[in-house]
């Protein structure tokens, strides 16, 4: 296994992330029992990788209690990060980075995940109404009080990042080591600002949905929209909860460009002998500022077919069909 530094830190992380947004039930319909959480976990730690990605919103609190749970006798084995900053309820202060709502939610996150620390905790997306000073300095008062190893951002953007690596220094706090963003062969806006900003500002990457949300493996069709994307998809379970956000994920998600992308990652994934996600995935794990790639499997199958990925080096030509076809407009 090769483990790398996560940003400007000594943290050794696997390439592979486990992310459990899948973990628990949504809507009322399972999508990840806690059996088979637990099964995943145990083959993604017996493959050698040790980074786990939650948080507290992920199915309402479920992912955490679920993964607290499977990681009663193996929490030393594990790098555990979770992420605040979404919506916990409907008051004015049961969301985004203010010093009252992240103390709130580290202590809630906590409690579900039955673990006494963190080792990184992660801004889930920015907060425009709260100072980046107020911020930092919270994060800092968490590392010190030892219920938080490392401190991270997700979604931000590079202005936000610089801006939030600037006040860590100006209130004499802990600076970020890692940015978490979505980025694929579907998605390569970031190769122009964020990813470069990020290296030189220290923080490593964690890429979130390497499969673009299931195009990039073939589990759309051209011309098939929202109504008939399968029930058990992503974009299916969207649908079944509102047919509006349907067809919007539609427009963005099934488009003739990321359709041209999944053809190729086909035809390489043929040629290789080797399962589409795996090449996705691989791809990533080539690219610069990339240290680790999130998966989130909905079960032990999926997860499958991507272990193993970290090993699987592209060759050159591979590597070209995949970067033309791909290149951001």
């Amino acid at each position: 296994m090769r483990y790398s530094t996560l940003g400007r830190s000594g943290l050794r992380v696997s390439p592979l992330t486990l992310g459990t947004m899948n973990f628990g039930a949504s809507g009322g319909t399972m999508i990840c029992s806690p059996d088979e959480a637990d099964r995943m976990v145990g083959a993604f730690l017996d493959a050698g990788h040790n980074l786990i990605d939650t948080a507290d919103k992920y199915n309402d609190g479920q992912a955490e209690e679920i993964l607290g749970s499977v990681l009663k006798r193996r929490r030393d084995a594990v790098v555990l990060a979770t992420k605040a900053g979404q919506p916990q309820g409907a008051g004015p202060n049961d969301r985004g980075l203010s010093r009252a709502h992240l103390t709130r939610a580290l202590e809630a996150s906590l409690r579900r995940l039955d673990t006494e620390y963190v080792d990184l905790y992660q801004c889930h997306l920015p907060d425009p109404d709260t100072p980046h000073e107020e911020i930092m300095a919270t994060l800092d008062m968490f590392v010190r009080s030892g219920k938080v190893r490392y401190i991270g951002c997700s979604n931000y953007s590079a202005a936000q990042l610089v801006e939030a690596q600037w006040a860590a220094e100006r209130v004499g706090g802990t600076p970020f080591i890692s940015h978490q963003l979505q980025y694929s062969l579907a998605a390569r806006e970031p190769e122009s600002e964020i990813l470069p900003v990020g290296a030189r500002h220290g923080t490593g990457t964690l890429t979130w949905s390497p499969l673009g949300a299931g195009v990039l493996v073939g589990r759309y069709q051209r011309g098939v929209g929202a109504t008939g994307a399968a029930q058990d998809s992503r974009l299916g379970r969207v649908t079944a909860r509102s047919e509006r956000l349907g067809r919007y994920w539609a427009t963005t998600l099934l488009t003739e460009r990321k359709f041209d992308i999944a053809q190729v990652v086909s035809d390489v994934a043929a040629d290789l002998g080797t399962p589409p996600a795996a090449v996705a995935v691989a791809w990533l794990l080539q690219r610069e500022h990339v240290t680790s790639v999130v998966i989130g499997p909905r079960t032990l199958g999926h997860l499958t077919d991507i272990l193993g990925s970290d090993d699987l080096r592209l060759p050159p030509e591979a590597m070209a069909r995949l970067e033309k076809v791909s290149a951001p407009a």
